[in-house]
C-alpha cells in the first residue's frame, strides 16, 4: 500500500502546488491563446475545478458499486458544444479545487487495502481500479499544472502543440 500512501500524499498537496504555481504568473498572461486549439491558462485552472466534481462520484462508485461501468469524461462549454472549459473566477476555482479535494481525501483516507484494488471498466483503458484512479487524479493535476507553467514560459519555437 505504499504507493497508495505516495498517491494520497501527492494528492494533498496538488492544491497548494496550484495555487503557487498560478499566483506566480502574471495577470496578462491568465487569458492568453498561444495557439490555434490550445487552453488558456485560466482555462486550464477552470478544468482542474471542474472535473473535481466528477472524479469524487467516480471515487464513491467504487465504494458503493460491485464493478462499475464508466463512460468518458469529454469536456465541453454546454452552450457551444466546444472542448474549452468555461471559466470562473481564479479564487472559485482554487477554492472549488481545493474543497473537492478535501472531500476526495476524506474518503480515499478511510478505504481498505482491498478495495484499493477493486476494478471497473472504462473504455479508454484496458484496466481500471480505484488505485488507477487516484493515480489518475495525480497525474491529471500535474499534466495540467505543467501545461500552466509550459504556456506561460515556454518559447514559442518551443512550446508543445496540440493538434
Amino acid at each position: 500500500m505504499k504507493d497508495v500512501w505516495d498517491i494520497l500524499d501527492g494528492l494533498q498537496r496538488s492544491p497548494r502546488v496550484l495555487v503557487d504555481l498560478v499566483k506566480a504568473i502574471p495577470e496578462e498572461a491568465m487569458n492568453k491563446r498561444r495557439g490555434n486549439g490550445l487552453w488558456t491558462i485560466a482555462e486550464h485552472v477552470c478544468h482542474l475545478a471542474e472535473t473535481q466534481p466528477m472524479l469524487l462520484g467516480r471515487i464513491q462508485r467504487f465504494l458503493k458499486e460491485n464493478q462499475p461501468e464508466f463512460v468518458p469524461f469529454i469536456p465541453s462549454d454546454g452552450d457551444s458544444g466546444t472542448r474549452t472549459p468555461a471559466c470562473m473566477d481564479m479564487s472559485v476555482a482554487f477554492a472549488q479545487f481545493a474543497d473537492y479535494r478535501e472531500k476526495q481525501l476524506l474518503v480515499l483516507e478511510g478505504v481498505d487495502a482491498e478495495t484499493w484494488q477493486k476494478t471497473g471498466t472504462h473504455p479508454e483503458y484496458e484496466l481500471y481500479s480505484l488505485t488507477i484512479l487516484g493515480r489518475h487524479i495525480l497525474m491529471h493535476d500535474y499534466w495540467h499544472m505543467y501545461r500552466i507553467e509550459e504556456l506561460w514560459l515556454t518559447k514559442e519555437a518551443y512550446l508543445t502543440k496540440v493538434e
